[in-house]
Formats: C-alpha cells, structure tokens, sequence
C-alpha cells in the first residue's frame, strides 16, 4: 500500500479542520464572559457553564433526552437485528421494496417526517404522549441501525452457520452461540449510531414534542428563539464533550473500526 502524497494529507488535515471548526467556535464561544455572544479575545470565564445549574429546565430535558435515547435506541435495534436477519439471510418476492421501506426515513424530509407524525397522532388521540414521541424517534434511527446490522451479516460467511446445523444445532442455538456474536459489532455500532441520532434530532420532535415531555435540542431552540445569551453555547459544549467521552467508550470496549466499518 502506497503512502499518502503531501497533496493528499494537506486535502485531509483542510477537511477535518474544515468539519471541526464549526465545533470549535461553539466551544470558543462557550467560555466569554461576555452576556452576548461573541468570542472571547481578551479574557475567558466559565460563568455560563455555572448558569446552566440555575436553568433547570435545561437539565430536566437533558435527562429526558437521554432516557428517550436509550429506549428508542433499544427498541429499534430489537426491530432491526429480526430485519436483517430476514433480508440479509433470505430471498423471497418483494425484498428489495422491504429494503426500500424500512430504509425511508433517510431521504423523507424531516420536516414532511414532523407534520405526519403530528397529524397521524391527532387523529388517533396521542399527541403530546411520551409513547408518541418514541415511535416517532423510532421509525427515524431505525434505519440507522439497520444498515450496521446488515453490514455485520454481510460480511460474515453463512457456511459458519450450516456447519453448526449440520453439527446438531438447533437454529435456537446458532443464533445464541453462533450468529448473533458475529453481529455484535454492529448491534453495538448501531445502538449508539442510534442513540446519538435519537438525542440530536430536533426538525421531527419539534412538531411532536410538549412542554412536559421537550428534549435539550427542542429546549435550546425554544430558548434561542427568546434569547441570545451564551447559555446555549456552554449547553452545545457540554453535549459535544460528552458525546466525545461516549465514542472514546465505545472505542476502548470495542474499537471503533470495529464496529462502524466492520474492520476485526
């Protein structure tokens, strides 16, 4: 294999700088001591990350945000490892219009995703409920999951599991001690690919969401919308330090090459 050419590491150190800068000026900006967003050039203070203590409207949503995550997380890997198991591992009439079913809500508008939600819910009389919110939240990042899982149950050869119903396994068996640890580098990649869609996602909740039951994203853009203080940029920081903390997790227990490219 050829080395990169400094060309070719120039081009990527300018494309991470590039992604990264965004991140950058949030944090940067987090830390002014100023009451009005602006970067801090002369001096720092962490007063903001403090006023987010006396705010708690935006803890109460963080917490809730992270037992919706974790739900929805969940129960959409529970639909997907089934799904994928019947579309990586079997053909039969209609499979790819399943495929193109299940993979959907990535090319729908999240917008046009919001308005039916909010109108499928008024109609059946569960707008506003949390069972609500969490199928929605479900049916978006399902997809998510789905695509790592069949990844896994791609690259791994089906003859392992013929061998082991020839041995006497029952299919019970073959997926408990044989299948599903093959899969577990992309029911794990999934869950938290899932996860953090689940926590981010903000353009669908805001047409479902109540006062009682408002993720932090939903929170810091009702807030935005009545004030312009830094509070918000101290909130960002905080989520993107623990989503860092998280994939530094992820990658000490399983190695994230492992689990979202399958490489190992």
């Amino acid at each position: 294999m050829s080395r990169n050419g400094a060309f070719a590491v120039a081009f990527h150190t300018l494309f991470v700088a590039f992604m990264l800068a965004p991140l950058v000026v949030v944090m940067w900006m987090s830390l002014t001591p100023s009451n009005l967003l602006s970067l801090p050039t002369t001096s720092f203070s962490l007063r903001w990350f403090w006023a987010i203590l006396r705010h708690s409207q935006f803890i109460d949503a963080f917490w809730f945000s992270i037992l919706l995550g974790v739900l929805s997380a969940s129960l959409a890997m529970v639909l997907a490892v089934p799904a994928a198991l019947a579309l990586a591992r079997h053909r039969f009439p209609g499979r790819d219009a399943f495929v193109a079913l299940f993979l959907s809500p990535l090319i729908i508008p999240h917008v046009v995703l919001g308005v039916a939600f909010l109108r499928f819910f008024t109609q059946i009389g569960t707008t506003g409920t949390f069972i609500g919110l969490l199928g929605a939240h479900v049916l978006v990042i399902f997809p998510y999951g789905l695509r790592l899982v069949l990844a896994a149950l791609t690259t791994s050869d089906p003859a392992i599991e013929r061998a082991a119903i020839s041995l006497g396994a029952s299919q019970w068996t073959v997926f408990r001690r044989v299948l599903f640890p093959l899969m577990i580098p992309g029911v794990a990649g999934g869950w938290v690919i899932s996860f953090i869609q689940s926590f981010d996602e903000v353009t669908m909740t805001v047409f479902v969401a109540t006062p009682s039951s408002m993720t932090l994203p939903v929170r810091m853009y009702h807030y935005i919308e009545e004030s312009i203080d830094p509070l918000v940029a101290s909130v960002s920081t905080v989520v993107i330090l623990l989503t860092f903390l998280l994939m530094a997790v992820v990658d000490r227990i399983y190695g994230l090459d492992r689990i979202l490219v399958g490489k190992g």
